[in-house]
């Protein structure tokens, strides 16, 4: 069998942490496939949801369907789940869902407003969301390694679960995001899926399958795991990234990049390897503020089955954590 990239990635060590999707809005709807490599344009979705979907602007648009779902004949008309995530800084994830009676009903849909457009939010005693990349048209390792993860994660939450159609990081399959925590997990196998999820469920990070919070960038995402391991926080407690203004490092007599909230650390983020950037992590709560340094570095991999040679790609590491505690510490 050809050299997958999911076994290059795990047999080279690399880092999960800081590898989430940096997407704040977020629209999945439900498509039973088949899907191609570009699935939007690639399916059997209605022309009219197509391009009301391709339309959308700040949105990240995926498609849903059930493990083991029957794809539905040419010309046959399904409902479809509908689903609106809104994953800010700061803040708890917030959803929204309906059931429509066709796909392309979702043209009355904006994913800006979604109560305005009839989606009613997500109970916190509703069944979590799992959602499974799991395209092969896209990597062969989302279909052969996110198949059977979904299949597990569907016989324990059977409304929950969802097989979706691009979530980044190929080589990190099975890769899933999983809502209402806003955690996207990686390396996760059939075997241990259903564990890993009843952990995140608790509000744990389990030990190596954690890639970050999506909707934030990876410098971002890197410091807020560093802070709650070192805090043992749960999940489900808020942290935001400040936007004060740090004083200029010096190290062995140059001066470092530092990144600001979330623009600069943007910034920090795209310029070459072996940079560092300097985020502050908040509890809203005015428990602390954590001042955490990171530095970046690039080494060439293998990002997807279909690529032909390796590519750089950037890794951030959290080398050192400073806890300010306040009066409402913990």
């Amino acid at each position: 069998m050809d050299l997958r990239c999911a076994a290059a990635s795990l047999a080279d060590d690399e880092p999960l942490a800081g590898t989430a999707p940096t997407d704040r809005r977020w629209l999945f709807l439900e498509q039973p496939g088949p899907w191609g490599r570009k699935a939007l344009r690639e399916s059997r979705l209605p022309e009219s949801a197509r391009a009301h979907l391709a339309g959308l602007r700040d949105v990240r648009v995926q498609l849903l369907r059930r493990p083991g779902a029957r794809t539905p004949l040419p010309g046959e008309v399904t409902p479809a789940r509908v689903v609106v995530a809104h994953l800010d800084d700061g803040e708890a994830p917030r959803l929204w869902s309906a059931t429509l009676p066709s796909a392309d009903a979702v043209t009355g849909v904006d994913p800006h407003d979604p109560e305005g457009s009839g989606l009613l939010p997500h109970h916190d005693d509703a069944e979590p969301l799992w959602l499974v990349c799991t395209n092969g048209s896209r990597d062969l390792c989302c279909a052969e390694l996110g198949r059977p993860v979904a299949a597990a994660l569907a016989a324990r939450w059977p409304e929950g679960t969802w097989e979706t159609t691009h979530l980044g990081g190929h080589r990190f399959s099975g890769t899933l995001l999983a809502l209402p925590s806003g955690l996207a997990l990686g390396r996760v196998g059939a075997d241990d899926a259903v564990a890993v999820a009843e952990a995140v469920v608790a509000g744990a990070l389990p030990p190596g399958r954690v890639r970050g919070s999506a909707g934030r960038s990876a410098p971002e995402q890197v410091a807020e795991l560093a802070v709650r391991e070192r805090l043992g926080l749960a999940q489900d407690v808020p942290l935001a990234v400040s936007l004060e203004a740090l004083p200029p490092l010096r190290a062995e007599g140059r001066a470092e990049v530092h990144a600001e909230g979330r623009q600069a650390a943007g910034q920090a983020e795209g310029q070459a390897g072996g940079q560092r950037a300097v985020l502050r992590v908040v509890d809203p709560a005015g428990a602390f503020v954590a001042t955490v340094h990171l530095s970046s570095t690039v080494a060439a991999r293998l990002g997807s089955c279909g690529d032909t040679r390796a590519k750089p790609a950037t890794s951030w590491h959290a080398d050192h954590v400073r806890l300010d505690r306040g009066e409402g510490a913990r």
